[in-house]
């Protein structure tokens, strides 16, 4: 089921409000990491083509948001994207597979994220969150 474009833009209004809270990033950041380990590794290793500790964690921040547009489409949480299920969606053409499954998911990263690398590595969850929804 593509994520309606109105759900992607309520997560992302809401999420600016809350930016006024330091705590809120943290949260939901450290919330994903416990949640997400192969994918917190698997950006954690991906330090330096990201350009560094502070892309990291901007990365997992924007897939934790896509995460809650997941959940609140499917009315459910994301389940554990393993690196079996990574594998599974990581060949192809990301943007052209994540365009024609989930359009408003891909809007948003070409909207708020510059960093090629980052978007590609977004772009890979919002894969694999589709492939588990």
């Amino acid at each position: 089921m593509r994520i309606p474009t109105k759900i992607v833009e309520e997560i992302v209004a809401e999420a600016s409000e809350k930016m006024s809270d330091p705590n809120y990033s943290a949260v939901l950041v450290g919330g994903f990491v416990q949640t997400q380990g192969a994918a917190a590794q698997y950006i954690s290793a991906s330090a330096d083509e990201l350009g560094g500790a502070e892309e990291v964690v901007n990365t997992i921040f924007h897939t934790a948001l896509m995460a809650e547009c997941f959940k609140r489409a499917h009315n459910r949480t994301v389940g554990e994207m393993t690196f079996e299920i990574l594998d599974r969606v990581a060949s192809g053409d990301r943007k052209a597979t994540l365009k024609q499954k989930q359009p408003a998911v891909l809007e948003y990263i070409e909207t708020n994220v510059e960093h090629e690398g980052m978007a590609k590595t977004i772009m890979l969850f919002a894969l694999a969150m589709d492939l588990l929804s």
